[in-house]
């Protein structure tokens, strides 16, 4: 649940600080954010 609600959190805070984003933009913060949740689960053993 910490992991999601670090996701969430950085959905957030990309759609709010960054609103006028290209499409391309947004995917690629999807992956960035992806790829953070996965090292995350990792990190601490989830």
């Amino acid at each position: 649940m910490k992991v999601y609600i670090i996701w969430l959190i950085g959905v957030v805070l990309w759609n709010f600080g960054y609103p006028s984003a290209k499409p391309i933009e947004d995917v690629l913060a999807a992956i960035a954010l992806s790829y953070l949740s996965v090292m995350l689960k990792k990190y601490l053993k989830i």
